[in-house]
């Protein structure tokens, strides 16, 4: 039996070969804490220690939650989730009650806490901040990564000393309407400002500041962009959605979209999608979801049918 101490690899096959019969596939028996030869069964090393978990985990869910390096860091939080925090169970380690005294006591561990973490002005404004953006995100239905660079917009912001005089919910609605853009997933200014408490007029007024001040590099609208989201909504089969992408892609090279207002673009390929796949919704009903007029749709549409060529029957 060899001694040889070999450096294992991540998929537990060694660099070193069988001291009988040469051959270099071998692997790492966790139970018995053996290495042994694949080909000829010979034991190649034994007393290996063994530095995984001691716990098992029958899925990623599973695992991560049994995992002990806690919570990564984020920018959603006004820490950054690097501080920590005192559960609100009055109960022990026992799930025993706390006394009366116990109680107060833990109370006021709590509220000194929660103090020594939010200390500072910054830290106040950093906290509203980021309530105001899960909310809003969740109302808006806006993934991780678009809460994330929200958060990183906004301090950016916040460090360029430009929400001084403004209110934190213009600015943070701002910052999801430029997030989301970077992103490719648009929101229009009128989705952002219905669910936030300003106005179009104060949220246009914050986005153009943040894109001057920070000198951020925000793509142009992909009409393209809300074809998927828009036949979501409205309930329509994904073949409705893939030719609606397929109207786009031919009016764009023909130069069709330039100067155009994505939304109503995306609104009018999936009125003519509908119709030639017999999913046929009203200019009202898709008007509603995009929140365009009707005879915005109506000059669109007809534009891209005359255009494209696509039928006879949408004249």
């Amino acid at each position: 039996m060899s001694s040889t101490n070999p450096t294992t690899d991540k998929n537990k096959k060694t660099t070193v070969s069988c001291p009988d019969c040469g051959s270099a596939e071998l692997i790492q028996d966790y139970n018995r804490g053996e290495l042994i030869c694949t080909q000829c069964g010979a034991v190649v090393d034994d007393m290996l220690i063994d530095d995984s978990p001691e716990w098992r985990a029958y899925s990623s869910e599973e695992r991560a939650s049994r995992s002990r390096v806690g919570s990564p860091t984020t920018y959603t939080i006004h820490d950054k989730g690097l501080s920590t925090s005192i559960g609100s169970e009055d109960r022990d380690a026992y799930g025993q009650k706390l006394s009366a005294s116990k109680k107060y006591q833990f109370y006021r561990l709590r509220k000194w806490n929660t103090r020594s973490r939010i200390h500072s002005s910054h830290d106040r404004n950093l906290t509203k901040a980021m309530r105001e953006l899960d909310r809003l995100s969740s109302q808006l239905s806006l993934p991780r990564s678009v809460k994330e660079t929200g958060s990183i917009i906004y301090r950016k912001a916040l460090q360029a000393n430009l929400i001084r005089g403004r209110s934190i919910e213009e600015m943070i609605a701002a910052a999801i309407y430029a997030a989301a853009r970077q992103r490719h997933l648009p929101r229009t200014l009128d989705e952002v400002a219905e669910h936030s408490r300003i106005s179009k007029k104060e949220l246009g007024r914050a986005y153009r500041l943040l894109v001057q001040e920070l000198k951020l590099n925000i793509p142009l609208a992909d009409p393209v962009n809300y074809v998927v989201r828009y036949a979501a909504e409205l309930k329509l089969s994904g073949e409705v959605a893939r030719q609606a992408k397929e109207i786009l892609a031919m009016a764009k090279k023909k130069r069709m979209t330039q100067g155009k207002d994505p939304v109503s673009l995306a609104a009018a390929s999936i009125y003519i999608a509908g119709i030639l796949n017999n999913q046929q919704l009203t200019q009202q009903e898709i008007a509603d979801i995009a929140s365009v007029t009707e005879v915005t749709i109506r000059n669109r549409y007809k534009e891209l049918v005359r255009e494209l060529e696509i039928a006879p029957q949408f004249y």
